[in-house]
């Protein structure tokens, strides 16, 4: 469903942002994000000058190297547009999140290395999302291969990461009850103090 139609009004300022999953032939897994903001009009800027409608003002990429358990083992960024040349600065921090993992905990790991004036604050939000667009590259992947391969389905303790962290994915939900009927109305164990 497309949404409802908009009231007048005038395009001012677009943000694009894209994430890409790759399967390296050396068996690890680059994950990439990109980032611009451009404006539909033209700008003044006192550390660029006249920028023309389209003149990207932030142009910003990272690529994250993860292993099969989404583990960082390399990361490169890029930024190649940005307001001051100051932003530059916020590429080497970057570096600190070689060994991190991506999962339970992300968002903090990225906010304990790298936030506030640690880091690049559109680094960082790029990075947010790194970790979903990891999810959607690596093991949907690798599950398609073990279809493909006719191996028997693992058996967990547990349910999948993501169920229960989503309304499709509702342990007392249909999508549950057809995908994962094992764990249809799963509840965590509680630990007593």
């Amino acid at each position: 469903m497309p949404l409802p139609a908009p009231q007048a009004r005038t395009h001012l300022h677009t943000r694009a942002v894209v994430y890409r999953g790759y399967l390296r032939e050396d068996g690890l897994w680059d994950i990439e994000a990109e980032m611009s903001d451009t404006k539909t009009y033209p700008l003044d800027r006192s550390e660029r000058g006249d920028m023309p409608p389209g003149t990207p003002i932030h142009g910003m990429a990272i690529r994250a190297t993860v292993d099969d358990h989404m583990t960082i083992r390399e990361i490169a960024t890029a930024s190649d547009h940005t307001p001051f040349a100051e932003c530059q600065q916020g590429v080497d921090p970057m570096q600190q999140m070689v060994g991190v993992t991506m999962g339970p905990g992300w968002r903090q790991a990225i906010e304990k290395a790298l936030g506030g004036i640690r880091g690049c604050t559109h680094l960082r939000e790029l990075l947010f999302n790194m970790a979903t667009a990891a999810y959607q590259t690596v093991p949907v992947y690798r599950e398609r291969l073990r279809r493909q391969s006719g191996a028997p389905v693992a058996e967990t303790a547990g349910p999948p990461y993501h169920v229960g962290k989503c309304i499709a994915w509702d342990f007392d939900g249909a999508v549950v009850q057809r995908h994962y009927p094992q764990f249809a109305g799963w509840k965590p164990l509680t630990r007593k103090v």
